[in-house]
């Protein structure tokens, strides 16, 4: 007994090698704290045997086991697998194939440079796979050579212990060329995924204007996310395609060697099945083709509609984009369903080909009488078919996930090969220019436009000549659409130029006009990549008016900013990418509008000491609406139709008449005439205020400073407003197995699935023993026992079929409930959620967890259910032969569970971060695309670029050691495995007596596929437990905790509600978070109805939350709103806001058409649309346009410019009509002459409605009947605007401030 136990205590000696004790794992851990970096990852410095055995990995293992994993815990990579290296050699490749290549060129040239970078490691890992493939081919072999040794008579012991040997070899070079084929592979994947990935983001910061609208934001994310991660498995899908069609091949040759001319019918049937599976393979693939078209679409709609979540609350839009997103996913879904009960209904053939086959080779050896129907042939047919049965099944599947990737390839390949933005549109100069050089920007007969030359119809810009000197300052103003943002793009080289040329001489910095945030601190955005320099970062925050602001955030700039700057105000957004140009410390500067989102008094602020101060000695070219600034330029530029039709100074453009200047002028000074009147002239009081920084009346600097301290106070838990994404830790048992089972409601389908592959497993196992029995007695028949094995084999097929089609179905049913839970949750989540939780970490749980869900967990359940009772169907038959393979088997797999256990303890944090570490990626390349204009224009992209290798490593490192500890895990499994196989063959060598052929036969041809098996079932088993945090991830979105109902029966108010429009506001108290400070405190007034109501008050005083909490945005957390009466907090949300109105500060337009964005519910005829855009200045570009109404608006309406979106904002609200209206900034950035007819237009259409406006135009104030001042979240002031320009009052000095400019205008003019 003690010889079969010596290779067992050497298995319990190598296990217990990796469990150190916890004393010295503390003292490891504290080394590693003194370090104070991250080791590099031991495979560099590790022997061949270690990496053969893959014990590098034994130390982290070891810590992951002594406790919960963290990121800081994982090492990094070696440098050749590192993304910069995989990124710098493929990029060579690539580069070379694309200059070699010609324009009509159909190859796949990333797949060309895919293979020219890897074919090294391709080779080695198919070496490997054919390697593996002769040792599975040989095994039935070696059954022939026992069965054959067992029924001599007189048996030599030395050659039984022979073959158990050659055995035990051929075992151990099928385990060791399989794990290192499977890591390598994979290793080789992850390269090409980090280069990939880093190609992709790469491409997105060089793509040009045309090629950002064909490849949307959310189609850039799904190519990261979808598309570049399948590289990860696509060699080890192509060596397994090919090595197993390699073994199908062999296995054939081997049943022709033993069984002859019988084994043609077997071939014949095999045949049959193979072309039987055409069908089903290319309805299968049009299926996963349509599949992965609708999965695009409605990931793409879903991206869009979280990076818009605001717009569509404040509209009560949510049902429909909910409808629209359910409708998307029904498609997907359908062919999901399609393609899965297709794969379902194929793989029928390939679980019973074996057995059916089989039948077939002996009824051949029949009726042929090519080989005799012994132990010896029947049990070698039947290992034989056994190993063919492993391309049977998988050679499909394989071949499956090789469309799938040459899908990715094509996607991947037309995105990188598409249209980059030229390096000749501007000739720029990256260093500073030249003292002796005066001229900075200079173009000479420029023609510009957004579409390239060959299908440019009219140039969005015509004969331009332009030429900016050093320190000059040039305004550029004109109507909505007359193409001044334009300008600037041509001067950063975003357009292409038609004609002429553009000289750019030193370094650049852009402010646009949409704010581009990213994600991270106030410092981080300001900063933006330059090094801290303490002087001059104080002195850019005081100048752009910043200072104040960031001693109010709790955290100071060190606060972290929401997704895409969702917890700051317009005016603070505008201010912080004002201040990153200044601390940028360029040569030239383009402002495009940046005054628009700023009250009256930051704006003159900006324009005194930022834009005439801190840039005196730069070149400006100031983009602006604000006819008050235009006096102090040295230069003013008139674009109308795309042409530059005025240039000179300010007096002199006046002194032409019956210009467009003019009437913007004009427009100005009737707006400010009523102010110029009421003034009161105090100018001592205006150079006051403005020395103040523009304090509000009643508010010393003392009292100011203590507002702030109060607030600092208030947020002292120091609580950041983006959360940490959560993860679980530690074994958390059976609870996401169980809550996919509860929230699918399929656990009958799952006991149905057992019940049915067990059924077909014991068939299969008593056809077998059949076979075994029948060779003891001389009585049965060549025929009857062909015929009977033949009757158990078909009896099984429903059982393998009805086992595929209630795993399927239970996958189905599990996908549809999981993704209904997680979108109904998101669109009733409140917008702090929103605030909170980056686009990134949603989108990960709606795109790659659900693929998970969708495609890779139900068939790990699935095949880890069949490989247990497998595996305990194999151990039993084993035992009933020979019993005393039990002693070793059953302490085997206890070693297993426990090995299994080992491992886990670390592949499940590592698949929980790999969860945490893909979001930044997906995260990170949104953001860049919402941003590219404004990094290229700093010429930032290698700072991002390198932002983002960090990413994609950090990924990628997760990836490596997960992949890494699996090979770990399976080559022990298997080691343990063989000993079960080698004690089962020393059984038959060594213990006396005489041993059955049949039986030994039977024995040995499942001792042989012990080890698969086994190795299948550890695998899936690890599969599924690391698949299966995708459920806890999706889990935790399922249960957000969501806003109150849309609708509340009991309490919806009558149809004609609000009667009136009387609002009334109660001691009114409002903060985001239980935690944060409050943002109103307690604002106690009345809008009557019919009333205009004007707020106003410095950049965060508080006016948007004021509207926030409106639209029940953020809920009270004390007082009341009453409209007509009612108290809004007690009715559905749907009954309030379908009933508000509102222009946002941030015009939002929908991918779709004019109509759709215009009317997204459908409800208006098409007359009453053209109505609506009359009447906002919109009717004659529309009619200009072919397709009029069905005209195409792209990803956030980038195809029209933004003071043309927030028209069309005005346009949804003229066809609404409700009796409230909200204007927030509804008209900052379109110039004076459009506003002023805007306001008229307001006026006429909503008589009798309370309109409330929130805007920095004091003109756009002064005609309402009340204004209201807010500061620091307090009401200040609530008067008609008259009676507070007779007194000293907040409002009276902000209208001072601004007419004082109007003088200075007019008297330079």
């Amino acid at each position: 007994m003690q010889v079969f136990l010596l290779p067992f205590r050497a298995v319990i000696l190598l296990c217990k090698s990796h469990c150190l004790s916890s004393s010295k794992l503390q003292s490891s851990e504290k080394c590693k704290q003194n370090q104070g970096k991250m080791n590099q990852t031991k495979l560099g410095e590790a022997n061949i045997f270690s990496q053969l055995i893959f014990s590098w990995i034994n130390s982290l293992l070891r810590l992951g086991y002594a406790k919960p994993l963290v990121l800081e815990d994982i090492p990094t990579l070696l440098s050749e697998d590192e993304a910069q290296s995989a990124y710098k050699t493929f990029s060579s490749k690539w580069d070379y194939l694309r200059r070699d290549g010609k324009s009509n060129d159909q190859r796949n040239l990333l797949l060309e440079a895919l293979f020219r970078v890897h074919w090294k490691e391709t080779i080695f890992a198919g070496f490997c796979a054919l390697l593996r493939t002769f040792a599975v081919v040989v095994s039935p072999i070696f059954l022939y050579a026992f069965v054959q040794y067992s029924g001599n008579e007189r048996r030599d012991r030395l050659e039984g212990l022979l073959l158990v040997g050659c055995l035990v070899i051929v075992k151990f070079i099928e385990s060791f060329s399989q794990r290192h084929w499977f890591f390598n592979s994979r290793r080789s994947g992850m390269r090409m995924r980090s280069a990939i990935i880093m190609a992709i983001y790469q491409k997105q910061l060089k793509l040009s204007g045309l090629a950002r609208r064909r490849h949307s934001t959310g189609n850039i994310v799904n190519y990261i996310a979808i598309d570049a991660y399948r590289m990860t498995e696509s060699l080890y899908w192509f060596h397994l395609g090919w090595s197993l069609l390699v073994q199908l091949g062999l296995a054939i040759g081997v049943l022709f060697k033993v069984v002859g001319i019988s084994a043609f019918p077997g071939l014949a049937f095999v045949l049959i099945i193979g072309f039987v599976n055409i069908p089903f393979a290319r309805t299968y693939n049009k299926c996963q083709s349509l599949y992965k078209v609708a999965q695009d679409e409605r990931l793409r709609a879903t991206s869009e509609v979280l990076n818009n979540m605001k717009i569509i609350k404040l509209q009560s839009w949510e049902q429909k984009f909910k409808d629209v997103i359910d409708l998307l996913r029904e498609n997907e879904h359908k062919f999901l369903a399609k393609s899965q009960l297709k794969r379902s209904s194929a793989s029928v053939l390939y679980w019973i080909s074996p057995t059916i086959v089989s039948a077939v080779v002996l009824l051949g050896c029949l009726l042929m009488k090519s080989a005799p129907l012994n132990a010896a042939t029947i049990f070698t047919v039947l290992a034989t078919l056994r190993s063919m049965a492993e391309p049977m099944r998988w050679i499909p599947e394989a071949a499956s996930m090789v469309i799938q990737v040459k899908i990715s390839l094509h996607h991947l390949n037309t995105f990188l090969l598409d249209d980059e933005i030229s390096k000749e549109e501007s000739k720029k100069s990256s260093n500073s220019f030249e003292q002796s050089s005066a001229l900075c920007v200079e173009i000479q007969g420029g023609n510009f436009s957004w579409e390239p030359e060959e299908s440019a119809h009219v140039p969005a810009l015509r004969d331009i000549n332009l030429e900016v000197k050093r320190g000059q300052k040039i305004a550029v103003c004109g109507q909505v659409g007359a193409g001044k943002s334009t300008l600037l793009c041509a001067i950063l080289g975003e357009v292409y130029r038609l004609s002429g040329s553009v000289s750019v001489n030193g370094t650049i910095a852009y402010v646009s006009q949409a704010p581009w945030i990213q994600s991270g601190t106030i410092r981080d955005n300001i900063l933006f990549g330059k090094p801290m320099e303490q002087t001059k970062y104080e002195m850019v925050a005081k100048a752009c008016a910043l200072d104040k602001d960031i001693n109010g955030f709790s955290h100071g700039d060190l606060t972290e900013i929401g997704e895409r700057g969702l917890n700051l105000s317009g005016g603070q957004k505008q201010r912080i990418q004002l201040a990153r140009a200044v601390y940028y410390d360029a040569d030239i500067y383009l402002l495009d509008d940046p005054f628009s989102a700023v009250d009256a008094e930051t704006a003159a602020i900006l324009f005194s000491d930022c834009v005439m101060a801190a840039l005196r000695d730069k070149p400006v070219v100031l983009v602006t609406h604000q006819v008050e600034f235009l006096t102090e330029a040295d230069r003013i530029l008139v674009i109308e139709g795309g042409q530059i039709t005025q240039s000179g100074s300010y007096a002199e453009l006046l002194s032409t008449p019956g210009t467009t200047f003019e009437q913007l002028v004009n427009a100005h000074k009737k707006a400010v005439s009523e102010l110029v009147t009421s003034d009161t002239g105090n100018m001592d009081e205006t150079r006051r205020i403005h020395e103040n920084q523009l304090e509000l009346p009643g508010e010393s600097c003392s009292e100011r400073e203590g507002s702030e301290k109060e607030i600092s106070v208030e947020g002292f838990p120091n609580i950041q407003l983006t959360k940490e994404e959560e993860r679980e830790t530690g074994d958390v048992g059976w609870k996401p197995i169980l809550d996919y089972f509860y929230v699918s409601k399929g656990s009958h389908l799952y006991i149905l699935t057992i019940l049915s592959y067990f059924a077909f497993s014991a068939l299969q196992a008593t056809a077998s023993y059949w076979l075994a029995l029948a060779m003891r007695f001389s009585k049965v028949n060549s025929a009857v026992l062909v015929g009977v094995y033949a009757g158990i084999s078909t009896f099984s097929i429903p059982f393998v079929y009805s086992r595929g089609l209630f795993a399927t179905l239970l996958g189905l049913k599990a996908s549809k409930a999981f993704f209904s839970g997680i979108n109904n949750s998101i669109f009733k989540a409140p917008m702090l959620f929103f605030d909170s939780t980056p686009v990134g970490r949603i989108f990960a749980r709606l795109s790659s967890d659900m693929n998970t869900v969708d495609i890779d967990l139900p068939p790990s359940i699935n095949i880890s259910t069949a490989a247990t009772i497998d595996a305990l169907m194999t151990i039993a038959i084993m035992a009933s032969v020979t019993w005393p393979v039990l002693i070793v088997a059953i302490p085997t797999v206890i070693i297993a569970k426990y090995v299994q256990g080992y491992y886990l303890s670390s592949a499940r944090e590592f698949m929980r971060m790999n969860g945490t570490t893909k979001a930044p990626i997906l995260n990170n390349v949104s953001e860049t695309s919402q941003g590219v204009v404004s990094i290229r224009a700093f010429n930032m992209m290698e700072m991002f670029f390198a932002n983002y290798l960090k990413l994609v490593d950090t990924d990628a490192r997760l990836f490596f050691h997960s992949n890494a500890a699996m090979e770990w895990l399976v080559l022990r499994i298997e080691t343990l495995q063989n000993l079960v196989i080698l004690t089962a063959a020393l059984l038959i060598v060594l213990l006396p007596g005489k041993h059955l052929p049949g039986f030994v036969g039977l024995s040995l041809s499942y001792a042989l596929t012990l080890s698969t098996t086994q190795v299948i079932m550890t695998r899936m088993h690890c599969n599924l437990s690391n698949e299966i945090v995708s459920v806890e991830r999706i889990k935790q979105f399922m249960h957000i905790p969501p806003e109150p109902p849309a609708i509340i029966e009991d309490m919806r108010p009558p149809a004609s509600w609000p009667f009136e429009g009387r609002i009334e506001l109660e001691n009114l108290k409002v903060r985001y978070r239980p935690n944060s400070p409050l943002i109103l405190k307690g604002i106690t007034c009345t809008f009557k109805e019919g009333t205009r109501v004007g707020v106003v008050g410095r950049t965060g005083s508080g006016k948007t939350t004021l509207i926030s909490a409106l639209f029940r945005l953020v809920e009270p957390e004390s007082g009341r709103i009453l409209i007509d009466g009612l108290d809004i907090c007690c009715i559905g949300l749907k009954d309030l806001r379908t009933k508000l109105s509102i222009i946002p500060q941030e015009p939002t337009l929908f991918r779709g058409s004019i109509r759709m964005n215009l009317d997204p519910l459908g409800i208006y005829p098409d007359n009453e649309i053209w109505e609506a855009l009359e009447k906002c200045q919109l009717k004659a570009i529309v009619s200009s346009l072919p397709k009029l109404l069905d005209s195409s608006v792209s990803d956030e309406g980038e195809n029209w410019s933004v003071g043309q979106r927030q028209l069309f904002c005005l346009g949804r609200v003229l066809l609404k009509r409700n009796r409230i209206l909200v204007l927030d900034e509804a008209t900052a950035s379109i110039d004076s002459a459009t506003d002023a007819i805007l306001q008229k237009t307001i006026r006429e259409e909503f008589p009798g409605c309370t309109v409330i406006t929130i805007a920095h135009r004091i003109p756009t104030i002064t005609d309402s009947d009340m204004v209201m001042v807010l500061s620091y979240g307090e009401l200040v002031e609530y008067d008609v605007p008259l009676k507070l320009m007779e007194t000293n009052s907040a409002f009276s000095k902000l209208v001072a401030e601004y007419s004082s400019k109007y003088r200075r205008n007019s008297k330079q003019s």
